[in-house]
Formats: structure tokens, sequence, C-alpha cells
């Protein structure tokens, strides 16, 4: 398959520069009458770290700078109005590099806007080394580039188990530990969730948008080889009862992942970046460890919410932007970004024992935990084939939790609403006028 050979092909590289593009007296970038390189930081949906210019600054302007003094950089973060695709291309003003949700803007808003293009020449030419980003990154870049390479696994997002320290202490009841399988969670989400006079303890809650859609058991929402929906299968009816259960438990109802800082809530799923803004609520005693797992996966964490560097098309510094990516995904690079508690693309240990460690204020959490379990892989797609984005948390919301649908009766009716809405995507797409389920 086209997807396994690219990744096949890139993996071959090392991550040595091509002397080439560098001036051989200071192995810097060679001097140009225009040394500017424009960064655009996407809509990132689950990450705005780069709204503000100061933490753009200390996360990837200064080590630009540092290792390339010759280079100006512009940045502008997507903001509304006037800072959108559609306003910087209105204005003429495309940028070199996009920093951009790989999953479903590569399609929203980087091919929608014509800016797509593949860097697989360039990661020939300047050696890079794609064995050292995790696999299942990789893959999700490529699954959204036809087959090709329109960015690199850039930063992420990850999950963890947060649990109130507190509330087990009270009942009794030994904290998770990194690996146990969501049968062994369930039991304990059993005998957390009671009732103490007014107050309701719920044992688990886990937000089914998420947990459908980057699913540990690399089940596709689509189909990998036809141009319709594939969410009817036993693998599916087995996804949905496992996190259905735990509702069913009188008194622990899904409301909000959010509420666990409330100090009612046992075990919470929810992303890393929780960890800091959780840590200022007061009397909230709680740790991290590994999210569960299937019986049958028992290494496998979600599948990747990344964030992809992407150069344009219209870029006329391609191999600059190219240096500038890979050294900011260089080991030395990503030590640093990982200590303010920035989820990175390597597999470098050294990288994974630095998260963290710059933010005092996570002293003693579990955080190694991130890295007790492996990406699931998420399933490759024949390329050329249509893209929605799946609806697969209408499932829990609204069909199961208002409508009290059954799990089967549930996931054929979202999987009829997303053949329809492949269709009216194709039909839109012929007739010149993009697609409107993205």
């Amino acid at each position: 398959m086209l997807i396994d050979l690219t990744i096949g092909v890139l993996s071959g590289c090392k991550d040595v520069p091509a002397v080439s593009e560098l001036s051989p007296q200071t192995n810097k970038i060679s001097e140009s009458a225009d040394n500017e390189l424009f960064i655009f930081t996407g809509d990132q949906l689950f990450n705005k770290r780069y709204t503000k210019e100061k933490n753009f600054d200390k996360l990837i302007g200064h080590f630009i700078r540092k290792r390339f003094p010759e280079i100006k950089i512009k940045h502008v973060q997507w903001d509304n109005p006037g800072r959108r695709y559609e306003d910087l291309i209105a204005a003429g003003t495309i940028p070199d590099i996009i920093l951009e949700d790989a999953r479903r803007n590569t399609y929203r808003s980087i091919r929608k806007n014509n800016l797509e293009w593949d860097m697989t020449e360039l990661v020939k030419k300047y050696n890079f080394d794609t064995g050292k980003l995790d696999p299942a990154w990789l893959r999700q870049s490529v699954n959204s580039s036809d087959g090709k390479l329109y960015s690199l696994p850039f930063e992420g997002s990850d999950y963890l188990l947060y649990y109130n320290k507190d509330i087990f202490d009270k009942f009794g009841v030994d904290y998770p530990k990194p690996g146990m399988t969501y049968d062994e969670i369930y039991e304990l989400a059993k005998k957390l969730t009671r009732q103490e006079g007014e107050i309701t303890y719920k044992g688990f809650q886990q937000h089914p948008a998420y947990y459908m859609t980057y699913n540990q058991l690399s089940e596709p929402a689509l189909d990998p080889e036809e141009d319709k929906a594939s969410m009817v299968s036993d693998k599916w009816v087995k996804i949905v009862d496992n996190l259905r259960r735990f509702y069913d438990i009188p008194g622990n109802q899904f409301t909000t992942v959010k509420d666990f800082p409330r100090g009612h809530m046992a075990m919470a799923v929810d992303v890393e970046e929780s960890l800091v803004g959780w840590m200022q609520t007061k009397n909230l005693n709680f740790d991290v460890t590994s999210v569960p797992v299937f019986a049958e996966a028992p290494e496998a964490k979600y599948q990747p919410y990344s964030v992809g560097a992407f150069i344009t098309n219209q870029s006329k510094k391609k191999d600059h932007a190219f240096q500038v990516i890979a050294y900011l995904l260089s080991e030395e690079v990503q030590i640093e970004r990982a200590k303010q508690g920035i989820s990175s693309p390597l597999l470098s240990p050294a990288v994974q024992q630095a998260y963290g460690q710059g933010l005092p204020e996570l002293k003693g959490k579990n955080l190694q935990s991130l890295f007790a379990l492996k990406s699931a892989m998420p399933a490759p797609r024949k390329p050329g084939l249509t893209f929605i984005d799946p609806k697969t948390s209408s499932v829990f919301e609204p069909l199961i939790f208002k409508e009290s649908k059954d799990s089967q009766t549930a996931l054929r009716m979202v999987q009829d609403q997303m053949n329809k809405a492949i269709q009216e995507a194709k039909d839109m797409e012929k007739q010149g006028m993009g697609n409107p389920h993205l």
C-alpha cells in the first residue's frame, strides 16, 4: 500500500543537514535578499499556546534565532477577525511554515486553500531521519496527505488518567496503576461512585468524543479502501459498550471531565494540559497515571492528537523552512520544549525524561506515566478517498445519552449520516463548491 511504502522510504533517512544549502564558513543558512520566514500558527483546536507572542518566542522563536541568527521571523497566530487563512490569502501574504492540526485541518485548512506541498524530496535531500519519530504520529501525517507528506509531526496533546487521592483514601481503595485495563478501572468506578449526604461521588469520567475519535483499537470510522463510512463492526460495538457501561453505573452519568477539580470525581481521563491548570486548584490532591487499556491492546493509548509542521506550496524559501523545521525537531530543541510540558513526536528517552522538568508546580507528579504506553496506530487509508470529519461523538451524544438507543442502532444511524455526508461532499466538490463536512 502506498501509505506504508511512503513511510518505509522515508524511514531510511538520517538527521544530517545537506551541506549544499549551508554556508561552509559558518554552517548557517546562506544570506539572501530576504531571509524572513513567515510562520503561521493555525486554528489548533486543542492548543492556543502560541496566542501570546512571548510563548511563541520562548518555545519556537528563540531556538530559531539561536541556530539561524540571519533569519528574521514573522509570526501570526490564527484569530478572528483578520488573521484567518482567507485573510492572509486575500492580502497575498502566504506563510512559509504553518503549524496546524494534522488529522482534521490538513483537509479543512491546508488543502482547502491549496497550500499543500509534499515534503518527501526535502526529507531525502536533507537526510532527515523520520525513524526517530513516533510511527503513529507519522502515519497520521501521511494519512491526511493522500499518501504524500504534507507535514512532519511537530507536537501534540496526550491523555492521562487523573485520580483524586483523597477520594481513594476516604473509601480505602488502592490507587490506579499504569497498564490497568478498562475492566479493572470499571470495578474501581463501581466502588467509588457513591452518595454521601448531598454529595455524589462520581467514579470515572471519560469524554466519549475523544475516546471514539482516537480509539485505542485503531478501528477506522472511514473505510480504508472505499468512499464510505465504517462504523458498523464488532470492534465498534465493543468500543461503545466498553465506555457505555461506566455511565450505566447509578450516579455516574456523564457530565464533563472538567468537573474533576471540584473534588467529587475519583477518576477522569483528560488532556495533559490540564495538569498545570488543575495544580492551581486549592485542596485538590491528585496524581496521574496512564489511560486504561483494552485487554487485547494492552500497550495502546489514544491515537495521536497531533500538530503538523507544513511548508506551503507558495513559499519561495522551502529549503530554509525545512532546515528550520528539522532543527526544531532535533533532540536538543525537543528536550527544552519537553521541559515546558509539551509532548514531542520524538521517541527519544532523553526527551521523555525531560518532560515537565521546567515546571516546578508539577514536581512529584507521575509524569512518566505519559510514556508507559504506545500511541495506537491510525488505520491506513487509500489515497484519493473523500475525507469528512467523522461525527463519531454522535453515537453517545445525542443517540445514547439523550435518545437511549442501543449501541448497534446508534452506530448504524451514525454510519448512515456519514455516508450521506460523504456523498454530499463528493457532489459539492464536483461542482467546485468545496467540502461542507470538514
